[in-house]
């Protein structure tokens, strides 16, 4: 059963006393702790009447230790140096920077990248949120996000355009085989048409009315089902750039519409962001923006 560590001693007094066992002489630990002679007397007798033992045996021209101070010595110091060793791995660790982003911009435009930053910034771990919901910076420990909004911004927030949201209609080339690009928006229409919570095809159509057709809550959801052959999604151009110059996918129309929002990267305003988040967001708007 571990002891209560209130029942400790002073962590100042075991300094002291695993100092001196070292050294053997209290000037010697004195010098060492940058303290005077008589101070280091004082805490290792107080240590001795708290454990009630000696540790010392005080000669004309140094110390011994008591047989007690020799086992009570060797488990301190070895405390000290784990001690020691875990406030250096502190300090080796990586820092640490917070980032939300959407769940289709951490797939499409995020991870792919990943190992790029890993190579410009080793001595940063990233930590991903993909979320739709708005950050707090200060309650959810966020240090910036990329988010689909628009100017005007909160005084209290710093913001840079990424990049403007371009929507473009985009299908498997499998699924409209036999058809000729681009395609008329009559036969767009005949096509299965997938939806996501922004819901942008009655504006993409001109229609007012409820257009039938898959219906998923995020975007990256309606793009994989796209990639599956499965109809048409509106998307970000910026999130299929990639699939379309590989061939993955095929722009159906000619069309592409900019929507009032766009893709913003964010922070809270702070005098100082740290290093290593200054490094990720200037990272950001060089890779995105």
């Amino acid at each position: 059963m571990t002891p209560s560590r209130r029942g400790l001693p002073p962590l100042n007094a075991m300094r002291a006393f695993e100092v001196a066992g070292r050294r053997l002489t209290f000037r010697a630990a004195a010098d060492e702790l940058g303290v005077t002679q008589g101070a280091v007397a004082q805490q290792v007798r107080a240590l001795e009447e708290h454990l009630g033992l000696t540790l010392f045996r005080r000669l004309p021209r140094g110390l011994a230790l008591t047989p007690q101070g020799t086992a009570y010595l060797a488990e301190l110091t070895r405390a000290f140096d784990l001690l020691a060793e875990a406030t250096g791995r502190l300090y080796d660790a990586p820092a640490a920077v917070t980032i939300s982003v959407t769940p289709t911009f951490a797939a499409k435009l995020l991870i792919p990248r990943l190992a790029a930053l890993n190579a410009a910034l080793p001595e940063v771990e990233l930590r991903t949120i993909a979320t739709e919901t708005i950050s707090d910076f200060d309650r959810d420990q966020v240090d910036m996000a990329v988010r689909l909004t628009r100017p005007p911004f909160p005084a209290a927030q710093e913001a840079k355009l990424l990049f403007r949201q371009e929507l473009v209609a985009v299908a498997n080339p499998l699924l409209v085989k036999g058809l000729s690009l681009p395609l008329t928006a009559k036969q767009l229409a005949g096509l299965p048409l997938l939806h996501d919570a922004h819901n942008h095809w009655p504006a993409w159509l001109q229609t007012g009315k409820t257009l039938p057709g898959a219906v998923f809550s995020q975007t990256t959801l309606a793009l994989d089902a796209a990639m599956a052959g499965q109809g048409v999604a509106l998307v970000c151009r910026a999130f299929v750039a990639a699939d379309l110059a590989a061939g993955r996918l095929v722009q159906v129309t000619e069309e592409s519409r900019e929507t009032d929002s766009d893709y913003f990267l964010v922070r809270k305003r702070s005098p100082s962001h740290g290093k290593a988040a200054e490094a990720v967001w200037d990272w950001c708007l060089n890779r995105f923006g």
